[in-house]
């Protein structure tokens, strides 16, 4: 399970939306390929009140047809800083 310390929500809600699909319809895409992950447990992950175990990741990776950047894309920790 990832402990999300930074939330991920907003990029896996761009996911599931640019795939035109709602949160019920992801949970069942994922119940299919074996998660036992309800659409009510998927929100709360969406909403960052859950964390999300790496074998959905991995699903939603699958699912999504993308690059595991595509979670965590434009995010930092706030104490870090990039020099550019």
């Amino acid at each position: 399970m990832l402990l999300q310390d930074i939330s991920i929500s907003k990029n896996l809600q761009r996911l599931r939306k640019r795939n035109n699909l709602s949160q019920a319809e992801l949970a069942v895409k994922l119940q299919l390929y074996g998660s036992s992950l309800s659409s009510n447990a998927y929100s709360k992950i969406e909403r960052g009140t859950r964390n999300i175990k790496i074998s959905d990741l991995i699903l939603l990776k699958i699912i999504y047809d993308v690059s595991f950047d595509e979670f965590f894309k434009d995010l930092l920790p706030e104490n870090i800083k990039i020099n550019q």
